[in-house]
């Protein structure tokens, strides 16, 4: 099994969210959280500054931990179904924009970020870290758990 130690930022202001359209290897075109991978000794704190800015070219800066996810995609529903299963933990981080620019991640996957309405989100292609991101960021669990977001329909791994 693989696993990877990603940080997200879900970043809510005037009922909107900060989404980042990833376009996959295939393709596939998917609205998530920015957010992604912690480098090797980088602290998963900083690794949310890091990729807010990478994907988005906004500066922010976290407001509060909201929570920690886990979850294993199965190897057959995984974007590349070559690989085995992986487990992906996911610390989720309330982030406030403070500056800069939109505009889409140079040379990667973000083809571009948008402030999304909220009530909007139900209708888009998105990963389940966006319900999970939406909510933490509303029931704010003293556990800092929330149930596992079933995956189906417009709602991608």
């Amino acid at each position: 099994m693989n696993r990877r130690l990603a940080a997200y930022a879900v970043c809510i202001e005037d009922g909107r969210v900060l989404l980042a359209l990833a376009v996959g290897p295939d393709g596939e075109r998917t609205w998530t959280l920015p957010g992604g991978g912690v480098e090797q000794s980088e602290d998963p704190y900083d690794a949310v500054i890091r990729e807010v800015a990478e994907e988005t070219g906004l500066e922010a800066v976290v407001e509060r931990l909201l929570g920690v996810d886990s979850r294993v995609i199965p190897a057959g529903e995984r974007r590349r179904p070559d690989g085995p299963e992986h487990q992906n933990i996911g610390v989720f981080y309330r982030v406030r924009v403070t500056g800069g620019r939109l505009r889409p991640e140079p040379n990667g996957d973000t083809a571009e970020s948008v402030w999304t309405p909220l009530p909007e989100v139900a209708h888009l292609h998105r990963s389940s870290l966006v319900d999970i991101g939406l909510a933490l960021a509303r029931t704010l669990p003293p556990s800092g758990h929330v149930d596992p977001v079933p995956v189906g329909g417009l709602i991608q791994h």
